[in-house]
Parts: structure tokens; C-alpha cells; sequence
């Protein structure tokens, strides 16, 4: 007989044997869950007639409560990846922007940079955000935060395409 380490006799079983066993042990625990209740069933209990007067509820709020909160790039974050930014405002006759989008709380989601690439068909605006690196051994909460950044153009958007760089 083979001993381990432990010196606990070491036992060889084929595969078969494994899975016979296992299926064996699945098959008497899923019977055993069943009710302990005798086999027969007492009558259902009377329900409720159904009544066709419509239910009142109150709308739900989707939208958050307070407006986004404005940062600025810091340009040192760690971790640093591209976010994807859900609106944008044309402001100054085109030639700024307000970008909104969703993060997590600073200092564990801090703004880097934002990377504008202007050509005569479209605007390019990439959001980089990252961790603060006061943040390297802090312990981060999950709430989303909406945030607002403003951007300036070279020149006015017009008919150009705004597209947002974190998506391609």
C-alpha cells in the first residue's frame, strides 16, 4: 500500500469508478431534499378574485439628482485606460465642448487627459481616466459618479462628426 506525505494510505480509483461514485452521491442527496410532508396534498386554498381597476403607482426617477460633477485633468493617474463619455454639449458657437460621463468616486477614478484629434470631417475626443497615485493603497468604494469636463476646440464643430475615441 502507497502512502502520501501525511503518510495517509493512498488510494487509486479509475475514472469510472470516480464518476460512478459522485453520481451515486448527487442522486441520493437530490432524493433526500425532498418534502417530508405525507403524500397527499390538501386541497389548494381559495384565491382572490382578480380585479380588472388599475394599480396607481409613482413614476420612477431614472435620472440622477444632482448634476455631474466638473473636473479637470490631472495627468498623473496609474492604470490609466480610455472611458467612454455618454453625452456632449456644443457650447461658444461650436467651439466647446461638455462632455458627461459615468466614473467612480476620486481618487480612485481621476480624469488624465482628454485627447482631441480635429480633421475636416470629424472630432475625435478620447477621455483617459486612471487612479490617483495618493490612491495606491486605499480601499475603493463602487458608487458611479456622473462627471463633466469641458473641451476646446481648434474650430467650431459645425458639420463635422464628433466621435467618441474610447469606442474604436
Amino acid at each position: 500500500m502507497r502512502l502520501n506525505r501525511a503518510g495517509v494510505p493512498f488510494v487509486q480509483m479509475s475514472m469510472r469508478t470516480l464518476t460512478a461514485t459522485l453520481s451515486a452521491g448527487c442522486l441520493a442527496l437530490a432524493t433526500s431534499c425532498g418534502s417530508s410532508a405525507p403524500a397527499e396534498q390538501a386541497a389548494p386554498a381559495p384565491q382572490a378574485p382578480v380585479s380588472s381597476a388599475p394599480v396607481a403607482s409613482e413614476p420612477v426617477a431614472t435620472t440622477p439628482a444632482k448634476k455631474p460633477e466638473p473636473v479637470r485633468p490631472t495627468g498623473d493617474t496609474i492604470n490609466t485606460h480610455k472611458v467612454r463619455w455618454t453625452k456632449a454639449k456644443y457650447v461658444s458657437k461650436g467651439r466647446k465642448l461638455h462632455l458627461t460621463w459615468w466614473s467612480g468616486v476620486a481618487p480612485c477614478s481621476v480624469l488624465d487627459r482628454v485627447k482631441v484629434k480635429e480633421t475636416r470631417k470629424r472630432v475625435t475626443v478620447t477621455l483617459y481616466e486612471g487612479t490617483a497615485p495618493k490612491a495606491k493603497n486605499t480601499a475603493c468604494i463602487m458608487i458611479a459618479v456622473e462627471k463633466t469636463t469641458t473641451v476646446k476646440l481648434k474650430s467650431p464643430l459645425a458639420k463635422r462628426k464628433l466621435v467618441d475615441g474610447a469606442k474604436s
